[in-house]
Protein backbone atom coordinates (compact mmCIF):
# COMPACT_ATOMS: atom_id res chain seq x y z
CA UNK A 1 0.00 0.00 0.00
CA UNK A 2 2.75 2.47 1.16
CA UNK A 3 4.82 4.11 -1.80
CA UNK A 4 7.82 5.98 -1.93
CA UNK A 5 7.20 9.43 -2.33
CA UNK A 6 9.72 9.69 -4.58
CA UNK A 7 7.16 7.63 -7.08
CA UNK A 8 4.73 10.80 -6.61
CA UNK A 9 3.92 13.16 -9.96
CA UNK A 10 6.08 16.26 -9.64
CA UNK A 11 4.44 19.04 -7.75
CA UNK A 12 1.76 16.70 -6.01
CA UNK A 13 3.64 16.77 -2.94
CA UNK A 14 5.32 19.46 -0.50
CA UNK A 15 9.24 18.34 0.24
CA UNK A 16 9.14 20.40 4.17
CA UNK A 17 6.70 19.10 7.02
CA UNK A 18 6.41 21.91 9.50
CA UNK A 19 5.80 20.36 13.10
CA UNK A 20 5.33 23.72 15.00
CA UNK A 21 1.97 23.83 17.29
CA UNK A 22 1.54 19.77 17.49
CA UNK A 23 -1.66 20.34 19.03
CA UNK A 24 -3.08 22.42 22.12
CA UNK A 25 -2.85 20.79 25.06
CA UNK A 26 -6.76 19.03 26.41
CA UNK A 27 -7.71 21.85 28.92
CA UNK A 28 -6.57 24.66 26.55
CA UNK A 29 -8.17 22.73 23.59
CA UNK A 30 -11.65 22.94 25.39
CA UNK A 31 -10.96 26.52 26.35
CA UNK A 32 -10.49 28.45 23.19
CA UNK A 33 -12.91 29.34 20.45
CA UNK A 34 -13.06 30.02 17.28
CA UNK A 35 -13.89 33.53 17.70
CA UNK A 36 -10.99 34.43 19.58
CA UNK A 37 -8.91 33.29 17.20
CA UNK A 38 -10.86 35.73 14.62
CA UNK A 39 -10.55 38.92 17.24
CA UNK A 40 -7.24 38.70 17.71
CA UNK A 41 -6.37 37.67 13.68
CA UNK A 42 -8.48 41.00 13.08
CA UNK A 43 -6.46 42.86 15.31
CA UNK A 44 -3.05 42.28 14.06
CA UNK A 45 -4.31 42.70 10.26
CA UNK A 46 -5.01 39.29 9.30
CA UNK A 47 -8.55 39.33 8.27
CA UNK A 48 -11.21 36.97 6.87
CA UNK A 49 -9.38 33.91 8.00
CA UNK A 50 -12.44 32.47 8.85
CA UNK A 51 -14.37 29.76 6.71
CA UNK A 52 -17.84 30.21 5.65
CA UNK A 53 -21.14 28.87 7.48
CA UNK A 54 -21.17 26.24 4.88
CA UNK A 55 -18.12 24.52 6.71
CA UNK A 56 -19.77 23.02 9.80
CA UNK A 57 -19.35 20.13 11.80
CA UNK A 58 -21.10 17.20 10.69
CA UNK A 59 -20.48 14.71 13.87
CA UNK A 60 -20.73 15.02 17.64
CA UNK A 61 -16.73 16.09 17.38
CA UNK A 62 -17.73 19.93 17.29
CA UNK A 63 -14.07 20.66 17.99
CA UNK A 64 -11.12 20.52 16.14
CA UNK A 65 -7.41 21.95 16.16
CA UNK A 66 -3.98 21.39 15.15
CA UNK A 67 -1.44 21.37 12.09
CA UNK A 68 -3.09 21.98 8.61
CA UNK A 69 -2.13 18.87 6.08
CA UNK A 70 -3.13 20.64 3.02
CA UNK A 71 -5.12 17.92 0.69
CA UNK A 72 -6.74 19.76 -3.08
CA UNK A 73 -9.51 17.44 -4.96
CA UNK A 74 -11.20 18.03 -8.14
CA UNK A 75 -14.24 16.35 -9.94
CA UNK A 76 -13.68 13.55 -12.53
CA UNK A 77 -15.34 11.82 -14.81
CA UNK A 78 -13.29 8.63 -15.11
CA UNK A 79 -12.34 5.75 -12.56
CA UNK A 80 -8.68 5.96 -11.92
CA UNK A 81 -6.08 3.65 -12.57
CA UNK A 82 -5.14 3.48 -9.16
CA UNK A 83 -8.64 3.59 -6.40
CA UNK A 84 -8.16 6.11 -3.67
CA UNK A 85 -4.11 6.75 -4.65
CA UNK A 86 -3.40 10.16 -2.92
CA UNK A 87 -6.57 10.05 -0.70
CA UNK A 88 -4.95 6.78 1.18
CA UNK A 89 -1.53 8.55 1.15
CA UNK A 90 -2.96 12.01 2.84
CA UNK A 91 -4.06 9.37 5.64
CA UNK A 92 -0.53 7.48 5.30
CA UNK A 93 1.40 11.14 5.32
CA UNK A 94 -0.58 12.90 7.64
CA UNK A 95 1.25 12.58 11.34
CA UNK A 96 -0.48 13.00 14.83
CA UNK A 97 -1.59 16.07 15.65
CA UNK A 98 -2.43 17.37 11.90
CA UNK A 99 -5.75 18.07 11.19
CA UNK A 100 -6.48 17.09 6.94
CA UNK A 101 -8.40 20.53 5.50
CA UNK A 102 -9.41 19.61 1.87
CA UNK A 103 -10.09 22.13 -1.12
CA UNK A 104 -12.72 19.91 -2.77
CA UNK A 105 -14.51 23.06 -4.64
CA UNK A 106 -17.55 23.02 -2.49
CA UNK A 107 -18.30 19.35 -3.97
CA UNK A 108 -21.91 18.35 -3.48
CA UNK A 109 -22.18 15.65 -5.90
CA UNK A 110 -20.54 12.73 -4.33
CA UNK A 111 -18.77 12.10 -1.04
CA UNK A 112 -14.93 12.08 0.46
CA UNK A 113 -14.73 11.10 3.20
CA UNK A 114 -16.50 8.57 5.38
CA UNK A 115 -16.43 5.57 8.15
CA UNK A 116 -13.33 3.49 7.22
CA UNK A 117 -10.93 6.71 6.70
CA UNK A 118 -11.62 7.92 9.70
CA UNK A 119 -10.85 4.25 11.74
CA UNK A 120 -7.56 4.58 9.99
CA UNK A 121 -7.45 8.83 10.36
CA UNK A 122 -7.88 8.51 14.09
CA UNK A 123 -5.86 5.41 14.43
CA UNK A 124 -3.36 7.58 13.29
CA UNK A 125 -3.80 10.34 15.95
CA UNK A 126 -5.17 12.73 13.12
CA UNK A 127 -7.22 15.39 15.10
CA UNK A 128 -9.77 15.91 12.56
CA UNK A 129 -11.01 16.83 8.95
CA UNK A 130 -12.01 19.88 7.81
CA UNK A 131 -13.14 19.92 4.14
CA UNK A 132 -15.18 21.77 1.37
CA UNK A 133 -16.87 18.53 0.45
CA UNK A 134 -19.62 15.90 2.00
CA UNK A 135 -19.38 12.91 4.17
CA UNK A 136 -21.19 9.40 4.26
CA UNK A 137 -21.84 6.99 6.65
CA UNK A 138 -23.29 9.18 9.04
CA UNK A 139 -24.87 6.01 10.89
CA UNK A 140 -21.21 5.56 12.29
CA UNK A 141 -19.15 8.84 12.33
CA UNK A 142 -22.28 10.43 14.53
CA UNK A 143 -21.03 7.80 17.23
CA UNK A 144 -17.22 8.60 16.63
CA UNK A 145 -15.42 11.51 18.89
CA UNK A 146 -13.68 12.29 15.33
CA UNK A 147 -14.19 15.98 14.39
CA UNK A 148 -15.66 16.10 10.77
CA UNK A 149 -16.23 19.44 9.41
CA UNK A 150 -18.37 19.75 5.89
CA UNK A 151 -20.87 20.78 3.45
CA UNK A 152 -23.17 18.29 3.81
CA UNK A 153 -24.03 14.45 3.36
CA UNK A 154 -24.26 12.22 0.30
CA UNK A 155 -24.36 8.37 -0.04
CA UNK A 156 -22.45 8.55 -3.25
CA UNK A 157 -18.73 6.58 -3.06
CA UNK A 158 -16.00 9.64 -4.63
CA UNK A 159 -14.39 6.56 -6.92
CA UNK A 160 -14.77 8.29 -10.54
CA UNK A 161 -16.51 11.51 -9.06
CA UNK A 162 -14.03 13.53 -6.80
CA UNK A 163 -9.83 13.01 -6.99
CA UNK A 164 -7.44 14.37 -4.91
CA UNK A 165 -4.89 15.74 -7.32
CA UNK A 166 -2.28 17.58 -4.39
CA UNK A 167 -0.95 16.85 -0.38
CA UNK A 168 0.71 19.36 1.22
CA UNK A 169 0.52 22.28 -0.94
CA UNK A 170 -0.78 25.62 -0.60
CA UNK A 171 -4.63 25.97 -1.23
CA UNK A 172 -7.67 27.79 -1.06
CA UNK A 173 -10.19 26.61 1.15
CA UNK A 174 -13.43 28.33 1.00
CA UNK A 175 -11.74 31.62 0.29
CA UNK A 176 -9.24 31.51 2.83
CA UNK A 177 -5.80 30.54 1.90
CA UNK A 178 -4.14 27.43 4.27
CA UNK A 179 -0.39 26.48 3.59
CA UNK A 180 0.85 23.15 5.41
CA UNK A 181 1.44 23.91 9.25
CA UNK A 182 -0.73 26.46 9.30
CA UNK A 183 -2.89 26.57 12.85
CA UNK A 184 -6.31 25.37 11.95
CA UNK A 185 -8.74 25.58 15.51
CA UNK A 186 -12.99 24.67 14.58
CA UNK A 187 -15.78 24.33 16.85
CA UNK A 188 -19.54 25.40 16.57
CA UNK A 189 -18.94 28.99 15.73
CA UNK A 190 -16.63 27.42 12.34
CA UNK A 191 -13.26 27.01 11.36
CA UNK A 192 -10.30 29.44 11.81
CA UNK A 193 -6.86 28.91 10.03
CA UNK A 194 -3.89 30.80 11.68
CA UNK A 195 -1.12 31.21 9.65
CA UNK A 196 1.90 29.23 10.84
CA UNK A 197 4.32 32.65 11.13
CA UNK A 198 1.89 34.79 13.59
CA UNK A 199 0.31 31.30 15.25
CA UNK A 200 2.52 31.49 18.64
CA UNK A 201 1.70 35.55 18.80
CA UNK A 202 -2.02 34.83 18.16
CA UNK A 203 -2.40 31.41 20.71
CA UNK A 204 -0.53 33.70 23.30
CA UNK A 205 -2.74 36.71 22.97
CA UNK A 206 -6.09 34.53 22.43
CA UNK A 207 -4.67 32.85 25.77
CA UNK A 208 -4.82 37.25 27.18
CA UNK A 209 -8.09 37.70 25.63
CA UNK A 210 -10.13 34.75 27.41
CA UNK A 211 -8.80 35.69 30.65
CA UNK A 212 -9.83 39.19 30.26
CA UNK A 213 -13.50 37.92 28.93
CA UNK A 214 -13.95 35.56 31.95
CA UNK A 215 -13.02 38.61 33.99
CA UNK A 216 -15.75 40.75 32.40
CA UNK A 217 -18.56 37.80 32.11
CA UNK A 218 -17.92 37.74 35.88
CA UNK A 219 -18.51 41.89 36.62
CA UNK A 220 -21.40 41.59 33.95
CA UNK A 221 -23.15 38.55 35.35
CA UNK A 222 -23.33 40.43 39.05
CA UNK A 223 -25.30 42.80 37.48
CA UNK A 224 -22.38 46.06 36.43
CA UNK A 225 -23.48 47.91 33.22
CA UNK A 226 -22.23 46.50 29.90
CA UNK A 227 -21.34 50.20 28.69
CA UNK A 228 -19.56 50.49 32.11
CA UNK A 229 -17.61 46.82 32.04
CA UNK A 230 -17.05 47.65 28.42
CA UNK A 231 -15.28 51.14 29.07
CA UNK A 232 -13.18 49.83 31.87
CA UNK A 233 -11.77 47.10 29.93
CA UNK A 234 -12.68 47.29 26.21
CA UNK A 235 -13.83 43.68 25.90
CA UNK A 236 -17.29 42.49 24.33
Amino acid sequence: MTESRDNLPTGQHGDQRVHQHDGLPDAEHDTLYSAVLSDILDSIGRRDQFLSPTVRPLTAGTRVSGRAFTVRARPVDRIPDEAYKLEMRAIEDAAAGDVLIVDAGHAMHTAFWGELLTTSAAAKGIRGIVMTACARDMWALEKSAFPVFGIGTSPGDCLGRLEVNALQQPIVVDGVAVSPGDFVFGDLDGVVVVPADVADEVLELARKKISGENTVRDELAAGLPISEVFQKYGVL
